[in-house]
Parts: C-alpha cells; structure tokens; sequence
C-alpha cells in the first residue's frame, strides 16, 4: 500500500477443550489514525469476561481445527493484541468501522 497509511493487525486465538491452539489475524485500513491504546481499551471494553468474543458476531474468519467436537469445544476465542503493520489489508472494514460493530454488538447484548 503506498498510501502511508499503517493498518492495524487484530490477533486473536482459538483454544479448544483439550488446549490446542489456532491463531489467526485480520488486517484492517486506519485511515482515521487511531491509537493502539484507544482501539485496545474499545476491544477489551467489549470482550466477554475481559478476554473473551465470538469470531461470528465480530465477523471475524472462525478457526476450528477438524477435529471440532461441538458437545465440548466452544465458540469464543481470545483475543491477543492489536498491532501496526504495513501488511496489506485482509478485511475491507476499516478499524473504526470493527469497533463501531464491536460496541452495537456489546449493546444489543444488555
């Protein structure tokens, strides 16, 4: 991108029930300039039980292995950190556009 613009690299992780892990990532555009700080605090402001989401609602690529046994693993996932990168953007969303999703969706909840 030669834009200038630095994207944001949001990382998360799946940990099924027998602690196997799967970690994915997800690029979005900053074009709005927002601090880390400020997107980190927004992001664990809204996560279940300060650590928590669940990758469909977030609209975020679900990571499962094969193996996947619904009657014991679950559906959240851990959210790791959020990161500038130059890594090209992997979602069309922008990063202010996720957060915006991540706070009505923390409203209709309660």
């Amino acid at each position: 991108m030669s834009t200038g613009i630095t994207n944001i690299q949001f990382s998360y992780l799946y940990r099924d029930a027998g602690n196997y892990k799967l970690y994915g990532q997800v690029v979005f555009g900053n074009p709005e300039n927002i601090a880390l700080e400020e997107i980190r605090n927004i992001i664990n402001a809204h996560l279940i039980d300060g650590e928590f989401f669940e990758a469909k609602k977030w609209r975020v690529p679900e990571l499962k292995f094969e193996d996947y046994l619904p009657e014991v693993d679950h559906s959240w996932y851990e959210f790791e950190d959020v990161e500038l990168t130059s890594i090209e953007n992997s979602d069309n969303r922008t990063i202010a556009e996720f957060i915006k999703e991540i706070q009505v969706i923390s409203e209709n909840i309660h």
